[in-house]
């Protein structure tokens, strides 16, 4: 199902695509941009219902079955899209339901967490982990950020996301922690065998008082801390390394 696009970057078409950097616009319209031949590929393999059209530069091979598929000229590839190098493929998919697992046990939350590639980032290490879901709660960013997006490498088409209120996350059995750098308990002191929900705060503030039991991740160098999205792999990882011996 190849067919050509347009070869103008004043198109209609080229403008609407470029329109879903804005967050308005995508919640408007229910869609956002893939960008990247590995992201767009775990789109096509795992939700292929949810791609609207892959776009591919004139001349590249990108294996795209069941779905439709755009060829255009770079110049105006290079138009819809955030990068500078897209690496000849983009897609339009539409906004993934979300469907959480029964009987969790490991969740993320991130609350209040607004750098797009810090969140992109936990979200992948999530997937990595074996997380059974996503949170993003507070004053968090959008998870279809199109730089949110660039981080997860794919890994959003693997782990169930959501935005909700931070009272509105599920955490019905699971113990709640929270990181801290003066947490109560030091990590390695914390039974992570048992289902597990982790709360991330904000990158220069952390998490406000919520009442949530903290942890603390050892340092046994100079360096005063480590950064949200290298703590959260720690956690997870641990996490996942406990509940699968």
């Amino acid at each position: 199902m190849t067919s050509n696009g347009p070869t103008s970057v004043k198109s209609d078409r080229v403008g609407a695509v470029r329109r879903l950097s804005n967050r308005k616009f995508r919640e408007k319209v229910g869609r956002f941009l893939v960008e990247g031949p590995q992201a767009v590929r775990e789109a096509v393999v795992h939700h292929p219902e949810l791609v609207d059209e892959v776009f591919v530069v004139d001349g590249v091979d990108f294996p795209a079955h069941g779905v439709k598929v755009t060829t255009v000229p770079e110049p105006v590839l290079l138009a819809m899209t955030e990068t500078v190098h897209p690496q000849g493929v983009a897609a339009v998919c539409r906004f993934l339901p979300f469907e959480p697992r029964v009987d969790p046990r490991l969740i993320v939350v991130l609350h209040d967490v607004r750098d797009p590639g810090n969140a992109g980032t936990i979200l992948r290490t999530a997937d990595a982990a074996g997380a059974d879901a996503v949170y993003f709660t507070g004053d968090s960013v959008d998870p279809y950020n199109g730089k949110c997006v660039r981080s997860t490498a794919g890994s959003l088409f693997h782990v169930p996301f959501t935005t909700c209120a931070f009272d509105e996350v599920p955490v019905a059995g699971l113990q709640v922690l929270a990181t801290s750098g003066a947490g109560e308990q030091d990590l390695r002191g914390v039974d992570l065998r048992q289902p597990t929900a982790w709360v991330f705060g904000n990158e220069a503030h952390g998490l406000p008082d919520m009442g949530l039991p903290t942890v603390s991740i050892p340092i046994f160098g100079a360096a005063e801390s480590l950064n949200l999205a290298s703590a959260a792999a720690v956690c997870l990882y641990a996490t996942a390394m406990a509940q699968n011996p």
